[in-house]
């Protein structure tokens, strides 16, 4: 590894190791049980796992490091507690005279918007789509499958993982429009953020160091 990815790396180690401890202490006895926190929270964890597989040939800019860590804060937030049941969405629910716990609104919102900048930097890093209308629809084309896709790993789980955790899981709370809901929040917070923070993104970007030959 050159120097300069040595130096590039320091952040997402040290994201990493903040990581791995709050998922150590969350993961050890979460009001919510050690099942559910693992299907919350597994899924984020798979993603960090590829994101290490990969660094050597494609280390992703600050950004995106910064985005991942955050998503998985809201992921283990939610899988602590089962997102109906987080003191924060009961909090707003009180608060705001509210139906009900809207967490996992927040947590579906945040899966457009973190990785929006991980798609987006992936699509102009290894394809030959530049920035421009093209690239926004695709990134936001591939946001809403994802979160279609998480709709359908919902409902199969629920299935297999039947009683209240499978229930959890689904977070539905008897809204019958919620997968609906979800999928619209998802493709909302990607449309938003990538013109908000796009030139971000493009400075971030443009401190990534480029990977020797040898290592590809």
């Amino acid at each position: 590894m050159s120097a300069e990815l040595k130096r590039h790396a320091r952040f997402p180690l040290t994201l990493l190791g903040i990581a791995v401890v709050i998922c150590l202490l969350t993961g050890f006895a979460p009001p919510a049980g050690r099942l559910n926190w693992a299907l919350e929270v597994g899924p984020g964890l798979l993603g960090i796992a590829v994101l290490i597989g990969v660094y050597r040939r494609l280390p992703l800019s600050h950004l995106v490091y910064a985005c991942v860590f955050v998503h998985l804060l809201i992921l283990v937030y939610g899988g602590f507690y089962t997102y109906a049941g987080t003191p924060l969405g009961n909090w707003a629910k009180e608060a705001f005279d509210l139906s009900r716990n809207h967490y996992d609104r927040v947590g579906h919102l945040a899966l457009g918007v973190f990785p929006a900048f991980t798609i987006r930097e992936v699509l102009l890093r290894q394809t030959p789509l530049v920035r421009g209308g093209w690239l926004y629809f695709l990134v936001l084309s591939v946001v809403l499958a994802f979160a279609a896709f998480w709709e359908l790993l919902e409902w199969w789980i629920t299935l297999i993982v039947a009683g209240d955790v499978g229930t959890a899981f689904l977070g539905s709370q008897g809204d019958v429009w919620d997968a609906q809901w979800d999928m619209f929040l998802a493709l909302l917070g990607a449309a938003i953020v990538l013109p908000l923070f796009g030139r971000a993104h493009d400075r971030s970007l443009a401190a990534v160091p480029v990977v020797p030959a040898v290592l590809t």
